[in-house]
């Protein structure tokens, strides 16, 4: 890949623009390193604040009412909605139901269920089944 950077006055605020002819493995990860917003999102658990990074939340869930975070092997609540969260932690993330939301790197398998659904397994042990709203967005990301 050819890469030109111009540095100039008249260039602000800075933007990105990538030619190609279709997106490679290696241009998804230069957007995704280019879109990271790395501000880490507030959590609680036990009446204390955490500051989580993106690559440390597995799944985000709405659970009756309440945004709920899961890292490796704690959950975390948060007061923001499901879609705040997404928009904070950026394009690693796909909703897959109305009520949650995967890190596409901690996805460890996934299966075909009843009716044609799928059902999405992570790596901390986590499940939870891909709507069909959001099932064409999986299968072209998965590449099937």
């Amino acid at each position: 890949m050819q890469v030109k950077i111009e540095v100039s006055p008249e260039h602000t605020p800075p933007r990105a623009v990538i030619y190609t002819d279709r997106i490679t493995p290696e241009i998804q990860r230069a957007l995704d390193i280019l879109q990271a917003k790395d501000t880490p999102v507030l959590a609680e658990r036990d009446g204390r604040t955490f500051l989580l990074a993106e690559q440390e939340v597995y799944m985000i869930r709405v659970v009756g009412g309440e945004t709920k975070l899961y890292t490796k092997k704690e959950e975390f609540r948060t007061r923001k909605r499901l879609y705040e969260v997404l928009d904070q932690l950026g394009s690693g993330f796909m909703q897959i139901s109305k009520s949650c939301a995967v890190n596409l790197s901690y996805v460890q398998s996934v299966e075909a269920s009843f009716g044609g659904s799928l059902l999405l397994k992570m790596r901390n042990g986590l499940s939870d089944y891909v709507s069909r709203k959001y099932l064409p967005d999986l299968k072209n990301y998965l590449g099937l």
